[in-house]
């Protein structure tokens, strides 16, 4: 295990590291954006390890474990723009203000991160402009766009979640996450609670708050957007059979959803 500090250089990702933004279907026609803000496990060069064994980042306390083969497949299918946070969690919430305590996590579940400890004011900075600033503004870009092309947008942030936090097991296969959306979230619950095989979460196993969020507070509820969160269960979508699985019956739910958004002028 290995850890680097950063505090003496002036940037954190090197030229000939991957850029933290992904997207796919930049040009996509539907009323749907796509985010996922812990899509990856990146960490850079500088950072070593964090001083973690390779075990501990293949876990979900560094990645949203499984969502990227879902939210790629969604993308596809629905011909929507998805933009994805290639870099871990560990490094820096990309769905937290960075003002947020936790913002970069010492402590995630019960793993102690070394390299997250002691870090300098610099070192912070440096974890904000080079990971969380070039995909929240990427964001807001595409939304700017959006908007500036009278084109509607729906945002849906995909995420998921283990099976087990803190020793305690999580019933729900999905859950809609919103606060003060009342379109989206509705249609979402009722959709996904027709279908026979599931255990539907309404804002579990979390809700969404200015506080604890960022995604959908900042770019969805601050411009009034049409909006929620999807959480799927991990070992739900852990294999590619299950993500397959997963995405065909959000493409099926979405796409029935935009279709009615757009028949009440919404989408």
């Amino acid at each position: 295990m290995t850890t680097s500090g950063t505090s003496n250089t002036h940037r954190l990702l090197q030229p000939d590291e991957v850029p933290p933004v992904l997207e796919h279907n930049v040009g996509g026609t539907s009323a749907f954006l796509l985010t996922s803000d812990h899509y990856g496990r990146l960490l850079p060069r500088a950072l070593g390890d964090l001083g973690l064994d390779e075990s501990e980042l293949e876990r979900h306390i560094a990645w949203d474990i499984g969502i990227a083969g879902v939210a790629e497949a969604v993308s596809r299918a629905l011909d929507a723009h998805l933009l994805a946070q290639r870099y871990s969690r560990l490094v820096i919430d990309c769905n937290r203000s960075p003002k947020a305590p936790n913002s970069i996590p010492m402590i995630s579940e019960r793993t102690t991160i070394p390299g997250n400890e002691g870090l300098t004011h610099e070192d912070v900075e440096l974890r904000r402009r080079d990971v969380f600033d070039p995909y929240h503004d990427r964001i807001t870009a595409v939304l700017d766009e959006r908007k500036a092309l009278g084109r509607p947008t729906v945002l849906v942030s995909l995420h998921s979640f283990t099976p087990v936090y803190a020793g305690i097991a999580r019933p729900w296969h999905i859950g809609t996450l919103y606060q003060h959306d009342r379109i989206l979230p509705p249609l979402l619950l009722t959709a996904l609670r027709a279908e026979p095989d599931l255990v539907v979460g309404d804002n579990q196993p979390y809700a969404v708050g200015n506080g604890t969020d960022y995604t959908i507070p900042v770019h969805g509820e601050a411009r009034g957007l049409i909006t929620s969160g999807i959480e799927i269960r991990q070992d739900e979508i852990a294999e590619p059979e299950g993500q397959q699985r997963w995405a065909e019956r959000l493409i099926r739910i979405l796409g029935e959803i935009e279709i009615k958004l757009r028949s009440e002028g919404l989408a």
